[in-house]
């Protein structure tokens, strides 16, 4: 990947220090479309937060191909997306491609289709989300036509480069144009959350915490907008 395309070490911590809830509010905040709907852990209690290294697959008719050699281009601290297009029927991912991708210090990978080799995947606590498992093999029937060009996961877009997060409530995608801007809504959703979690330790109703740190609205748009209808900085 390019550097012009890099995501600071900086941001991508702050980014794992938060969940999927408090990112997709603020991209509705900010009108931007990220949850990845269906996306789930395979493994519970795992989470993933890096860049995407982009993988489209496509089905073998007359021309076949592989299915799984790219591993060897994704740099370590990366997020391997794949675009199976929704297949339920064939993997693209087991238990070598887990076992290496852990080696290697992959960060995790999404999935626009199933895996298998789930016992191995827990062993090794790799991150891995998907629309499902699946036992059979994608070889001869799918493979892959595209890698670092864009793709779909769940009717999204995912271009390489984009920051993905997953954590057991689900997975995100949040373009690389808007990372800084959606970091700085999010840290605040999640502490007004704090706030409201603090005034109910104290004692205080639900109710009141909530009207006092505006929770109603805080993935609103017009949580960003002043009485006089200009953007908060």
């Amino acid at each position: 990947m390019e550097d012009k395309k890099r995501i600071s070490a900086e941001i991508i911590n702050q980014y794992t220090g938060l969940d999927t809830p408090s990112i997709t509010d603020a991209m509705d905040r900010l009108g931007l479309t990220g949850g990845l709907l269906g996306i789930g852990s395979v493994v519970r209690g795992t989470k993933l937060c890096g860049q995407a290294f982009t993988v489209h697959y496509t089905s073998c008719g007359q021309v076949h191909g592989t299915v799984g050699d790219f591993l060897d281009d994704v740099e370590p601290g990366e997020v391997v997306v794949i675009d199976n297009g929704g297949r339920l029927h064939c993997t693209v991912w087991g238990d070598i491609m887990s076992f290496y991708a852990s080696t290697k210090g992959i960060a995790g990978t999404v999935i626009d289709g199933v895996c298998r080799d789930v016992p191995t995947i827990e062993q090794l606590k790799y991150s891995i989300f998907t629309k499902g498992t699946h036992m059979v093999t994608g070889k001869d029937r799918v493979y892959v036509d595209g890698v670092n060009v864009p793709v779909s996961v769940s009717n999204v877009q995912v271009l390489p480069g984009d920051l993905m997060v997953a954590d057991d409530s689900g997975a995100v995608v949040v373009p690389r144009s808007h990372v800084e801007a959606v970091l700085k809504v999010a840290l605040e959703i999640a502490q007004k959350e704090e706030f409201i979690r603090e005034e109910i330790r104290k004692g205080g109703s639900l109710k009141e915490a909530r009207e006092r740190s505006g929770y109603h609205h805080l993935q609103s748009r017009e949580a960003g907008i002043n009485k006089e209808g200009e953007e908060r900085d």
